[in-house]
């Protein structure tokens, strides 16, 4: 069954479900149930019964951790069926969504194991007493994950939240539903305690917003665009509830003239171009020094021009669909408007036609010069395969440059110096530095952004601290009764 794309965005889905769409051939990937208020309400009540009830909060971590152990070697079980419907809900290429599949493995496997060996810590004591702190869960935790890399992405936040032992409620998109229930289903079958991991469907504006504001969740996880990202906040704001938020990027890749270009170009166009450029971290925005900026520039074009477009399943596949026709489109409104910004388009700025091209959410590879600094596609995220290319003459010019947005999630820097690359590290406003590498993550290293690219930090021994709340215990060692007066 094949939807037109425009005729879909005009009936909407059908009454009660969110239907998927396949980006590479618009053909149903599958359709799920749309949660209603009235159902957020029951859901939300069974979870915090669950958090209660199920001892899970109580369980000792090494029990704990023996659960999400089970999760990890669910997905492992099925992890080439998930790949497919993943590729088949967004359209990323096979081979990647296999490696996410992989990485959402990990994840759980990572929180099993800081699960057993997280440690607290014993405060130096100042008078007659014996103190410390403990971590508690905050209870019912809501997790709202987007659509670029659904399976990596709810992985990432619910095994620390649940780790921490709070019951958690996914909200994945509304354009990549079909993972959340996955995930959910394995989790049961691993032993989860009913309740404690429930999934709810629907749009942002409607069941997301319900979810942020519902009295009974005490944190919201978001990983998203910073305009719904700050929604989010002025809610959680006027509520008094603690938020993640790890929202968006135009993150600078540097390359300076001392640098190994052969490595340096394969990573710009890996950084920008991989994931048809859906990635948060995608390093949108080029520098180059200017004595070898034609040199650089004119080999990623080439490059560009040659990667190979085409359905996500096909071997040697580079760049596949976007993730939905209305993000294509998005994407393809961005390049118009550079163009009329004064952009020269080096490569790309076109929908592909022809053949597969025709069915599916295609765009080409883009590479876009002649901007300044603070132009519009220079400053705002396309979230697709587009590069802006900017000279730059010195470290001063570039600091300015490259600061000069109101992101700040990642960069890379590329120079054999190995002086100048920790200058520049240091003084770029970034959460992540890559230096002579790119787009390198590890579910064991912190992960967010600087300025409007989010607030607090995922990943890590901190991504469980993130879902739990420190207690401070004291212990009484006095010799004789206290007194009013001390």
């Amino acid at each position: 069954m094949t939807i037109n794309a425009e005729a879909k965005s005009q009936t909407g889905d059908p009454p009660g479900q969110l239907v998927s769409i396949n980006p590479a051939d618009g053909s149903v990937a599958g359709s799920v149930a749309m949660t209603s208020v009235e159902q957020l309400d029951q859901v939300v009540v069974d979870a915090l019964h669950a958090f209660h009830a199920s001892g899970w909060k109580a369980l000792l971590p090494h029990r704990r951790a023996l659960t999400l152990h089970a999760i990890a070697d669910g997905l492992a079980a099925e992890k080439e069926s998930l790949a497919e419907l993943q590729m088949r809900d967004n359209g990323k290429p096979l081979t990647e969504c296999r490696a996410m599949v992989e990485s959402a493995i990990g994840t759980f496997r990572y929180y099993a194991g800081v699960c057993e060996t997280i440690e607290t810590d014993v405060t130096p004591a100042r008078g007659d007493y014996v103190s410390f702190t403990v971590l508690e869960p905050f209870g019912v935790v809501a997790a709202i994950t987007p659509w670029n890399s659904p399976v990596m992405n709810d992985a990432a936040k619910v095994a620390p939240a649940l780790a921490a032992g709070n019951a958690v409620i996914l909200k994945p998109s509304e354009d990549s539903p079909l993972l959340a229930p996955e995930l959910l289903r394995i989790a049961l079958k691993a032993g989860l305690p009913e309740g404690l991991l429930q999934v709810v469907q629907g749009r942002g504006a409607d069941i997301g917003a319900a979810l942020v504001a519902h009295p009974d969740v005490r944190m919201v996880s978001f990983t998203g665009g910073t305009v719904t990202g700050r929604a989010i906040g002025r809610v959680a704001g006027e509520r008094l509830i603690p938020m993640a938020l790890e929202l968006g990027g135009k993150s600078p890749h540097v390359v300076f003239a001392d640098a190994d270009l052969d490595h340096a170009v394969a990573a710009v166009v890996a950084g920008i171009f991989g994931s048809s450029g859906q990635s948060c971290v995608a390093g949108s925005r080029l520098f180059v020094e200017r004595p070898i900026y034609d040199e650089v520039v004119r080999r990623i074009v080439e490059r560009a021009r040659s990667l190979k477009v085409a359905l996500p399943d096909e071997p040697g596949v580079e760049v596949g669909p976007l993730a939905s026709f209305h993000h294509r489109d998005r994407v393809a409104a961005f390049v118009d408007r550079a163009r009329a910004e004064g952009g020269r388009i080096l490569v790309g700025g076109a929908v592909p036609t022809g053949g597969v091209y025709d069915g599916g959410a295609f765009y080409l590879p883009t590479v876009i010069e002649g901007l300044p600094a603070d132009a519009a596609s220079c400053q705002e995220e396309a979230f697709g395969p587009v590069l802006v290319t900017l000279p730059f003459d010195n470290e001063a010019d570039l600091i300015e440059q490259a600061n000069g947005t109101a992101f700040g999630l990642a960069c890379g820097i590329w120079s054999e110096s190995f002086k100048r690359a920790w200058r520049i590290g240091r003084a770029l406003e970034a959460g992540s530095v890559w230096i002579n590498t790119y787009k390198q993550s590890v579910i064991s290293t912190p992960f967010g952004g600087f300025k409007d690219s989010g607030i607090g930090r995922e990943k890590g021994i901190d991504g469980l601290r993130l879902y739990a709340q420190v207690k401070s215990m004291y212990f009484g060692l006095h010799a004789q009764p206290m007194t009013v007066a001390r």
